[in-house]
């Protein structure tokens, strides 16, 4: 089965000095049926490349420039500079106002974000563009407070300020709430409380929200879950969370635990096998989880730990960092799933073998942060949504 998900996106960073050319990339995205982009600038040649293609693109505003676009003339000059030449025949659908400003080491991001927001979206309902692009920001999940059992979910109180004014930013241009949420971390820091099973979405006996009775048999459900629970607590039951990057490093450090070619595979082919599905988090079952997989390539110049270098999917040569599934030459050390994504004989020359694509999640025991009581009129608000 060779099937088109219409909720699964991939990061397509490039910090590196070895990638193929867009055009290649575009090749690549094209076998593996994936219609859904993020790229963390607005390189001219990447959108000109992706233009009169299926693909839809959301485009990135380096986090050194908020306090520039704070301005609403220099908002307009970038929307009509880095924008306007390649609507709509690229299908920009998003703008991400920097990335995870909130827990950004430079704290004076923070005043900027918000004002930079609203000057780009004045910007592109100036151009005729804001009903075509959304305007929002990825967070990472250490906005949150506490974030277990689900229910609890709180954000940091520090925060209350801006994370209201950020909030209603959403609610007022009906843009989506962003987070980057890698269970991988949790794992990592507590491997002995936190079940390997629950993070990657395999078979396991989950957890029950105390308060909600909801059960889990993932970690990223009921990461997504707590930060609708502490968005709502600020007043806005209807915002909608998505997943700007999830994923799972094939390799890592000796410290980094669980950093393997083997839960690379399992956690990402498990993770399209639920989206294979369609299906939503416990607490919103009916709405649609999107999904962005952080990333496409492996980028050699990332600094940090080896981890940060081995997200990949692919290597920059086009071949497969890891067999996501099962190679249709090779036998696997991991049993395929039921629902698989085929790159077949009509894959362009960097992929030339059938792949199987599976994905699946699973939950974790984080430290309970202090659990809250939720009436009932919450929690049933929160379940309903506008779908």
């Amino acid at each position: 089965m060779f099937k088109e998900v219409e909720s699964l996106g991939i990061n397509y960073g490039q910090v590196a000095n070895n990638l193929p050319p867009p055009e290649k990339v575009l090749q690549l995205l094209h076998a593996l049926k994936i219609t859904k982009a993020r790229i963390y600038d607005t390189n001219p040649q990447v959108l000109t490349t992706f233009a009169n293609t299926n693909v839809e693109l959301i485009v990135t505003v380096e986090n050194q420039m908020l306090a520039t676009l704070c301005d609403q003339q220099q908002a307009l000059q970038w929307v009509t500079s880095h924008i306007r030449p390649y609507f709509p025949a690229t299908n920009i659908t998003g703008i991400a106002v920097g990335n995870e400003i909130f827990t950004d080491e430079n704290m004076s991001l923070m005043t900027y974000l918000v004002p930079a927001m609203v000057s780009i979206h004045t910007a592109l309902v100036k151009t005729g563009l804001s009903q075509y692009i959304q305007v929002s920001s990825p967070n990472s999940l250490a906005v949150l407070a506490n974030s277990y059992p689900p229910s609890a979910g709180s954000f940091r109180t520090d925060l209350n300020e801006i994370m209201q004014q950020f909030l209603q930013f959403l609610a007022t241009t009906k843009s989506p709430f962003w987070i980057n949420a890698y269970p991988y971390f949790a794992y990592k820091d507590n491997p002995n409380k936190i079940s390997l099973d629950y993070v990657l979405f395999n078979s396991n006996e989950g957890m029950i929200d105390p308060y909600t009775k909801l059960h889990y048999d993932n970690m990223l459900y009921a990461q997504v879950d707590a930060a609708l629970f502490a968005i709502a607590r600020m007043g806005f039951n209807g915002l909608e969370v998505k997943i700007s990057e999830t994923g799972w490093p094939s390799k890592g450090d000796t410290n980094e635990i669980g950093a393997t070619l083997q839960n690379a595979a399992i956690y990402n082919r498990n993770i399209l096998r639920r989206q294979l599905l369609n299906e939503g988090t416990p607490l919103r079952p009916n709405v649609r989880l999107d999904i962005y997989l952080f990333a496409l390539f492996n980028e050699d110049m990332k600094p940090g730990p080896t981890s940060e270098r081995n997200y990949g999917l692919f290597q920059p040569d086009g071949t497969m960092a890891y067999n996501v599934g099962l190679l249709s030459t090779t036998s696997s050390n991991t049993e395929p799933a039921s629902a698989s994504i085929s790159l077949a004989s009509s894959a362009p020359p960097m992929v030339r073998k059938t792949y199987y694509f599976k994905f699946i999640y699973s939950p974790t025991n984080m430290s309970s942060g202090g659990m809250v009581e939720i009436p009932p009129s919450l929690i049933r608000g929160l379940s309903c949504l506008n779908h």
